[in-house]
């Protein structure tokens, strides 16, 4: 955080700037998604949103894109960045196997898995070893093509911006809450359920992953780590955890990231980010 009045002006309205962008921009995505059938390209350009508005805020700003993080930065926070999802959602649907909340495996996921392999007369364990190791390689590296464009703008740019203006908590929190924000368009349209409950447990999923990312982006000096982060929580969550999961009547409830359980796991693993970043002078 810089004490410079100058610099704090300067970064107070580079990130209006960026906001207002990301608003307009999203907002045309966000009424194509909830508006016009089918959605499935326009998550993409959704997506796609916050770099752009990164982008334009730099040339409006004077400055160049090459300015960003875009180094790869050491391997250990790539690696480790990416091993935190895999954490705190299995720490999340192992709960909820454990307690009952959910069944495992799902015979209806495992069939489709089977039969999306072409391994229908495989074992279960066979079944589900290909396709865990499929998702977690090439699935990853696929949901990084759209991830990669949200993490441009919110990790690559406005945390840093950020930064300049406020300590990591604020960092983490305030960036947080606008991520989460930005996503509640959808969850409006598409939740399925009670949209307050769903919006308060994803918003505090949200926040808790923000505060990890925003350790592992300003540990490294790179935006890659965000990225890693981000595409390991949505094929393990969406891919992998989801499927292998029966409903036994409230599992809706607790798994998936409108649920219960993945905010308690992802906010205990954030309050120890939050210690470290506290302890390392972040």
């Amino acid at each position: 955080m810089t004490s410079q009045p100058a610099e704090r002006r300067d970064a107070w309205i580079s990130i209006a700037i960026f906001l207002v962008i990301t608003t307009l921009l999203s907002g045309v995505a966000h009424y194509a998604i909830t508006r016009v059938m089918p959605t499935s390209h326009y998550v993409g350009v959704l997506m796609w949103c916050p770099a752009i508005a990164a982008f334009l805020t730099l040339k409006l700003r004077g400055r160049t894109i090459s300015s960003l993080p875009w180094q790869w930065g050491k391997w250990r926070f790539n690696i480790g960045a990416y091993l935190m999802p895999v954490l705190y959602v299995s720490a999340a649907y192992g709960a909820i196997w454990a307690l009952g909340l959910g069944g495992v495996p799902d015979p209806e996921g495992l069939a489709e898995w089977a039969s999306a392999l072409g391994l229908e007369a495989m074992s279960t364990p066979v079944i589900i070893g290909v396709m865990v190791a499929i998702m977690a390689t090439v699935g990853c590296i696929r949901a990084m093509s759209t991830i990669v464009g949200e993490e441009i703008g919110w990790r690559g740019f406005f945390i840093w911006e950020l930064r300049k203006v406020m300590p990591f908590g604020g960092v983490a929190l305030f960036s947080g809450l606008v991520w989460s924000a930005w996503h509640w368009p959808v969850i409006i349209a598409f939740g399925g359920g009670d949209t307050l409950v769903q919006i308060a447990n994803f918003t505090v999923m949200i926040v808790s992953m923000s505060v990890i990312m925003a350790y592992f982006t300003f540990k490294s000096s790179s935006l890659w780590p965000a990225v890693l982060f981000h595409a390991a929580h949505n094929v393990y969550y969406d891919k992998i955890f989801n499927p292998l999961t029966s409903d036994t009547g409230a599992t809706s409830q607790w798994a998936g990231e409108y649920g219960f359980m993945m905010p308690i796991t992802a906010t205990v693993l954030a309050l120890y980010f939050w210690y470290r970043a506290r302890r390392e002078g972040l």
